[in-house]
């Protein structure tokens, strides 16, 4: 079967001898024209139109009423945690299978992960295994929700929608609401993927996402942070710039502040991808449904959109029926010029991670055991 697969994708992307890669980059718009326009103006730096329009574009595609254009998706994160009120020895909620800049930018703020199981079906933090978390590890008190064995309070929790697909959002805001927590959304890889017709990273008091080199859309590096929240808005781009007390010439700053504005040329780069993100989605939609088609007829589980969502399937996944069967595919699959890779290694088990509370991680233990992600780049035939 492995040997039909590799077919099937050298037909699918219309390669017959070449690599074909996991997730690459498209520029078929007006890239150069505004990137060349941008080396022009001189403004290449964290000021010029393009950042402005970057931000005015995601505003628009999200609904969300504030956008802070970031240098990268992990500072993206970082600041949004700030913006939270995230402090050291804080608690923070979020998911085992993610990769590591989720828990990263956690503890950038000196706070700490508390790790949450996934579902099988969303890939993404399980509301019920958080409520049963919420309901036996943690109470209220003092107007905040602290876990009782350690004292420490619980000031925010980091869904990340896995691969695209949406986490149940909605119902995981609700439980975080009810127990003062602050739901940051990790939309790094949803752009343009809806739960119940509402954008993911736009759920929570704060989201974010990123346009790094594999997403699917990329100006280079670049994040975004998102809200509703008119404080949060105007406080993250003041903070995100240094926070620089605006004057014609004095050098004012009035509290500790992060280099992350993003560069104009990126931005450049970022407007014209974003004039072509509906589709790229449908590219990209078009192509799971091949692929759905193709393991019908084999012993493989296709990783499906869950219910009530539209996914933009950032990558494409199939389960394997054990870790032994994954590794035989991953070895094949590479050895045979088409590009696959494995889940993550769940965080719990990175050494510096490993002395974080769990809840044992069975779900993502099952996925890190059996998943792997096949080709998922916009196809061009």
């Amino acid at each position: 079967m492995f040997d039909r697969f590799v077919q099937f994708v050298r037909d699918t992307f219309g390669e017959t001898d070449g690599f074909i890669p996991l997730h690459e980059p498209r520029f078929t718009g007006n890239e150069k024209t505004y990137v060349n326009d941008a080396i022009d103006s001189t403004f290449v730096s964290s000021v010029g139109r393009y950042v402005d329009q970057f931000e005015a574009q995601i505003r628009e595609y999200t609904g969300a009423p504030y956008a802070i254009a970031t240098v990268n998706g992990t500072a993206a994160l970082h600041i949004a945690l700030v913006l939270a009120g995230v402090e050291r020895n804080d608690l923070v909620l979020t998911q085992p299978l993610s990769f590591v800049a989720t828990s990263n930018a956690i503890a950038y703020t000196g706070a700490e992960p508390c790790f949450i199981d996934i579902d099988l079906d969303t890939l993404s933090l399980s509301p019920e295994k958080l409520s049963a978390f919420l309901d036996t590890q943690t109470e209220l008190r003092n107007g905040g929700c602290y876990h009782i064995a350690s004292g420490r309070r619980v000031s925010a929790c980091v869904p990340m929608h896995t691969f695209g697909h949406p986490a149940r959002i909605e119902t995981i805001v609700q439980l975080c609401t009810a127990h003062h927590i602050v739901v940051v959304e990790d939309a790094a890889e949803s752009l343009g993927s809806t739960y119940q017709g509402k954008q993911t990273g736009t759920f929570g008091r704060l989201g974010t996402y990123s346009f790094n080199g594999n997403k699917t859309i990329t100006c280079g590096g670049g994040g975004m942070v998102v809200t509703s929240h008119e404080q949060l808005g105007k406080l993250g781009k003041h903070l995100t710039t240094q926070a620089k007390v605006p004057h014609r010439w004095e050098f004012n700053h009035d509290q500790t502040g992060y280099n992350y504005r993003l560069p104009n040329l990126n931005a450049a780069l970022a407007c014209a991808q974003m004039e072509q993100l509906d589709g790229f989605i449908a590219n990209k939609r078009q192509l799971a449904g091949l692929y759905r088609d193709f393991f019908q007829t084999t012993p493989y589980q296709f990783v499906q959109q869950p219910a009530d969502s539209q996914s933009n399937f950032w990558l494409n996944a199939v389960l394997l029926n054990d870790r032994r069967e994954r590794d035989e595919f991953l070895e094949y699959t590479n050895s045979h010029g088409v590009m696959t890779r494995p889940a993550w290694t769940l965080l719990t088990k990175l050494p510096m991670l490993s002395h974080c509370l769990h809840d044992g991680s069975a779900n993502a233990q099952y996925i890190e055991d059996r998943l792997v992600n096949i080709p998922s780049s916009v196809r061009l035939t």
